[in-house]
């Protein structure tokens, strides 16, 4: 099955840090765009990061640029979100899913595939 697996949520009190990793089963994340995603409860699926697959560009959503870093290593198969000066509203559910390129708008965010069930970021005092 061809599916991407999040890990490294958790509960962090505002000002913590979290980095997600987003890792590939069944298939190489090399030839694709990732994007991070997250679905706070009540509200829609947003874009939060997106990076090419060669690394060399990246795009962010403007609540976390300057806090947020996307990262990608080929050769582990993993693509990881550093996340830091972390914020109450920052708390949702985190996915990572596959594209040809940054489609980053809401409008595509149906376009994206090999949605993984996600993983929990909470910041609570």
């Amino acid at each position: 099955q061809l599916q991407l697996v999040e890990s490294g949520g958790g509960l962090v009190q505002p000002g913590g840090s979290l980095r997600l990793s987003c890792a590939a089963s069944g298939f190489t994340l090399e030839h694709f765009a990732i994007g991070w995603f997250r679905q706070a409860p009540g509200k829609e699926r947003e874009g939060v990061s997106c990076i090419t697959s060669s690394g060399g560009s990246t795009k962010y959503t403007d609540s976390v640029q300057g806090r947020f870093t996307i990262s990608r290593d080929n050769a582990e198969n993993t693509v990881y979100l550093q996340m830091d000066s972390l914020k109450p509203e920052d708390t949702a559910t985190y996915y990572c899913a596959a594209h040809d390129g940054c489609i980053f708008g809401r409008a595509y965010i149906s376009s994206w595939n090999y949605w993984g069930q996600g993983t929990q970021v909470t910041v609570s005092a």
